[in-house]
């Protein structure tokens, strides 16, 4: 996925988020319900995660999936 596009700049939240709790892809994925793979896939900005899964990954993050999303639009918006 091209950088600067909202899918990137969610990907880096969730790896800025996972890396500040002190988590590795496959914790967050294992606490989750995930295949490390896709939490991978995520961060690279290569997919789009599903409602269900930004809620888990939030959860599991200290966050909120509304949050996580408005962190991605000011990180793609400051990349344009």
């Amino acid at each position: 996925m091209a950088r600067g596009t909202l899918q990137a700049a969610f990907g880096q939240v969730l790896k800025d988020l996972r890396h500040h709790a002190g988590l590795s892809q496959e914790q967050l994925a294992l606490e989750c319900g995930l295949h490390r793979t896709y939490v991978s896939q995520l961060e690279r900005g290569l997919k789009s995660p599903s409602l269900a899964a930004s809620e888990v990954m939030a959860a599991a993050l200290g966050s909120k999936p509304h949050l996580m999303v408005k962190a991605a639009e000011d990180t793609r918006d400051s990349l344009s």
